[in-house]
């Protein structure tokens, strides 16, 4: 089935300019989309991901709500955290610290890793998550895939700091960038190609930074060690927000199967699966997430405020 998505437009949606929040030890970048709506929402990215990942669904959605998107500890223009800790709980505790900020409670967003960390946040702190969206979230799944099967390489002692180190020596941003697009997408035509040279320019200036390959390596032994634990899971069940989850069937990476535990698992959920898409699903298709998203928020909006 072909993607209705698929890019005839011009060009992509600027970036939000990027801002920085000084919360005592920790300092995050965040891009926002302009003050107006009453209602706010926090989008929280995946592994090697950016803030930038959102700025599609965010133009969609920002005559509905103000929306944040945070680089993660160590992720796109964020400082790495004083204690070098990249654990999903480490990350959740960080959400929180921004939702806070931001004055909760948003609408949480979440893709990937940010999706298990969103799921853990919900969890910990109901009264800051009014709603809860997750695109292809990491939740703990065994089935064996080529894409977490890299991404367990990283609990190896060793093998993923040879690798990452090589890789960023012997092989172009370009070529890394397009084997990050080829896993993560399921239709290639979905890729503008402004977006496709400004994920190559980013992952340059990420080269030089001297923490990028340990917030990712340390980022994705976080996912691995949740991957052998059943916590997840038990959170999600503990969810009170009502919560939307979308899969893409084309996904490499999260198998669109967990859907249906998903569906068991959390109290109040909407499963939405996509023929087309992949892992990333508010890039490749905006409009639809954003669709969504949107009856979700209405649904939400002036729901009370859990104490």
């Amino acid at each position: 089935m072909t993607n209705p998505n698929s890019p005839e437009n011009p060009g992509p949606v600027p970036d939000w300019p990027s801002n920085r929040v000084d919360l005592g030890d920790l300092r995050l970048n965040y891009r926002s989309t302009p003050d107006g709506p009453r209602e706010r929402a926090v989008m929280i990215h995946g592994l090697a991901g950016s803030a930038t990942n959102w700025t599609d669904l965010s133009d969609l959605l920002k005559d509905q709500v103000r929306t944040f998107a945070p680089d993660l500890p160590g992720a796109g223009w964020s400082p790495e955290p004083e204690d070098r800790d990249y654990s999903v709980s480490a990350h959740a505790r960080a959400m929180v610290r921004f939702i806070e900020w931001v004055g909760g409670p948003v609408h949480l967003f979440g893709n990937s890793l940010g999706g298990a960390v969103s799921v853990r946040v919900a969890a910990w702190r109901p009264d800051l998550v009014k709603s809860l969206t997750l695109v292809s979230p990491a939740l703990p799944d065994l089935l064996p895939r080529v894409g977490p099967a890299r991404v367990a390489l990283s609990a190896v002692p060793g093998v993923a700091e040879f690798v990452v180190r090589r890789m960023s020596v012997a092989v172009p941003p370009e070529k890394r960038i397009q084997a990050t697009i080829s896993m993560c997408y399921g239709d290639l035509d979905c890729v503008h190609p402004d977006r496709l040279a400004a994920a190559i320019e980013e992952l340059r200036r990420r080269d030089d930074l001297p923490y990028s390959a340990s917030a990712m390596i340390g980022s994705a032994r976080g996912i691995v060690r949740e991957y052998f634990r059943p916590d997840l899971w038990r959170e999600a069940a503990r969810v009170e927000a009502p919560t939307l989850v979308i899969h893409g069937r084309r996904d490499r990476i999260v198998d669109a199967r967990m859907a249906s535990r998903a569906s068991r698992a959390f109290r109040d959920v909407r499963i939405v699966t996509l023929p087309w898409a992949g892992h990333v699903a508010q890039m490749e298709s905006p409009q639809i997430v954003a669709r969504e998203a949107r009856a979700l928020i209405r649904e939400c909006a002036d729901a009370p405020v859990r104490l």
